[in-house]
């Protein structure tokens, strides 16, 4: 059932894509080669729909503000996400533009491959988030921001000072298209920003910086308040004041990696919520990340309450100091 737009736990805002997603193939084509797949699925993606249709599955009631294109994918991903839970009153159409898409190719023993469009996400800006509208909102996600150009540094600092003053928790992931100044966009950002989730291929391009710890400690210097650095099959890293952690992984049977940082974003989220230590956050984010990978697609694959619950009684992470 689609939870009300008006009382939502966490406002998820930002990238909404309509993801194209082949079940894994042997090779890629050669020019003019048809190479057959056993699927080809259409399904919800970008950081914001991800994030919002994986609190959904644990029992959060989630709203997403975005932008989609007039076009029938639009149609089909908000209903998509109603169908999952997510409320979907704040998400707008842009006239005379698609809606972002993404195809995913997936090739047996590689890693993903994405040709993508932007979209109607080139349109979406700070001041879509209003959040006089949504006053039992815990938590601000802000998802792919430097992947949105219309999203002013000022404009996204004032949203994000102005629900910290609400009482609201902060959390920013970001997205990059590639090599680009992006220490400036951050700047004015991070002061206000309570959980930053980067992962350690953006840290690295973001601050020409390969270590991840020293990417923690940037960052960290920069006014975020806890960063969280995640680092593929080498785990997660921690910086929070003076506590250093760092996590492993849970070992699982992998299929595609499609949408794992966003439920790692969401296990995150869903830790805050309840009030857990960060430690415990942690944990609960790589379980939801692990369940992200075990199935094609962004979220198919994501536990539910029920299912965290149990895969964290019968599973323990590793997680020491740094």
């Amino acid at each position: 059932m689609n939870q009300s737009a008006t009382t939502p736990e966490v406002i998820c805002a930002g990238i909404i894509v309509a993801d194209h997603i082949c079940t894994p193939i042997d090779h890629l084509p050669i020019a003019g080669e048809l190479v057959r797949t056993d699927g080809i699925q259409l399904a919800i993606g970008g950081c914001a729909a991800n994030t919002s249709v994986d609190l959904a599955k644990l029992g959060v009631a989630a709203t997403i503000v975005g932008r989609v294109g007039n076009d029938s994918y639009g149609e089909l991903i908000r209903n998509m996400l109603n169908r999952a839970g997510v409320a979907t009153g704040h998400v707008s159409k842009v006239a005379d533009c698609e809606t972002s898409q993404t195809m995913i190719v997936l090739v047996k023993g590689q890693d993903r491959r994405f040709v993508h469009s932007f979209g109607a996400n080139a349109h979406f800006t700070a001041e879509d988030i209003q959040l006089d509208q949504f006053a039992s909102a815990k938590v601000l996600y802000v998802g792919g921001y430097l992947l949105m150009p219309k999203v002013e540094p000022a404009a996204l600092a004032l949203a994000l000072k102005s629900a910290q003053q609400a009482g609201i928790k902060t959390v920013l992931d970001v997205g990059i298209p590639g090599p680009g100044d992006y220490v400036s966009k951050l700047t004015s950002v991070l002061p206000f920003v309570d959980v930053f989730l980067p992962n350690e291929d953006e840290g690295r391009i973001i601050l020409n910086e390969a270590d991840p710890y020293e990417q923690a400690r940037r960052f960290r210097d920069m006014g975020a308040r806890t960063v969280v650095i995640t680092r593929g099959e080498q785990g997660s890293i921690l910086l929070s004041g003076d506590l250093k952690i760092k996590a492993g992984i849970f070992q699982v049977n992998y299929v595609d990696g499609s949408g794992s940082g966003d439920a790692f974003d969401s296990g995150f989220i869903y830790g805050l919520l309840n009030n857990n230590d960060l430690p415990t956050c942690l944990t609960m984010a790589s379980a939801l990340g692990a369940s992200c990978v075990q199935a094609i697609g962004t979220t198919p694959g994501v536990f539910n309450r029920t299912e965290l619950i149990h895969f964290l009684r019968d599973h323990q992470l590793n997680v020491s100091s740094w």
